[in-house]
């Protein structure tokens, strides 16, 4: 969104960073024709980026996960460093050809 002359002089005057609005802009609440994010709306928001960082850390320590997904159904996942060519026999049954 554009921003006025205005906001620019009264974010400058409040030390108010642009980045802080635009977090506001995209988190906070509509109230008429403004939008505010709370304290409260705050906390809720850090709990959620902390189950989200958990989550996160979890699909990293098993280097990436996979979703095999056609149309509207997810059909099977695994972990990215659970498949590795090298354990393949070579000209086995297993081999990709």
């Amino acid at each position: 969104m554009a921003k006025t002359r205005h906001i620019h002089k009264r974010m400058s005057q409040r030390g108010i960073k642009s980045r802080l609005v635009d977090l506001v802009s995209q988190f906070g609440v509509d109230h008429d024709d403004k939008v505010i994010l709370t304290r409260k709306n705050v906390e809720a928001l850090l709990g959620a980026v902390e189950g989200l960082k958990r989550q996160l850390l979890e699909v990293h320590s098993k280097g990436g996960l996979a979703v095999v997904e056609q149309g509207d159904y997810q059909i099977t996942t695994y972990s990215l460093n659970s498949y590795s060519r090298k354990k393949l026999r070579v000209g086995g049954d297993h081999a990709l050809g």
